[in-house]
């Protein structure tokens, strides 16, 4: 194991139960919406339909759960910007989650902002793989929309 990556796992190691600050806020539009249902193929009603969404479930249209979990995609790179420096480190990659749970909607003009918590840290395969429990919270809702584990991986 090279020096550069034991330094980096006894870096971010203790980090360890560390929360982030949050993410700034960001509007969840119907374009945005409508857009996401053409890029996945996904227009179902209570996503696109405006109009029949008044009187359905939510009274809105809402995001589709992987448009949110899409756009918390953007906090490994804020967390890195903010984190530590680390030696050697060449670049981050998206390892994917182990858990994902969407327990309230996004309703359209709805501002969403996520925070993560560190909560694992491992070499594997030469590389530092960690875990962070990233909460999407929903301005002004008590619940929040998403919680996943995300799993990234750095390359040394």
């Amino acid at each position: 194991m090279s020096d550069a990556l034991q330094e980096a796992y006894d870096t971010l190691s203790t980090g360890i139960g560390t929360s982030s600050a949050p993410t700034e806020w960001f509007e969840i539009t119907q374009d945005r919406i409508n857009d996401f249902a053409d890029v996945t193929m996904d227009h179902q009603w209570i996503h696109i339909d405006e109009s029949r969404a008044q009187d359905g479930p939510f009274g809105t249209t809402i995001a589709h759960g992987h448009l949110t979990l899409s756009i918390m995609g953007h906090l490994p790179r804020m967390v890195a910007e903010t984190g530590p420096r680390l030696k050697g480190h060449k670049l981050s990659i998206n390892y994917g989650f182990d858990r994902v749970r969407f327990p309230a909607p996004v309703p359209v003009g709805a501002r969403i902002r996520a925070q993560s918590t560190l909560k694992r840290v491992e070499i594997k395969g030469g590389m530092i793989e960690t875990m962070n429990e990233v909460v999407v919270e929903v301005e002004g809702q008590e619940k929040p929309c998403c919680v996943a584990e995300s799993l990234g991986r750095l390359v040394f």
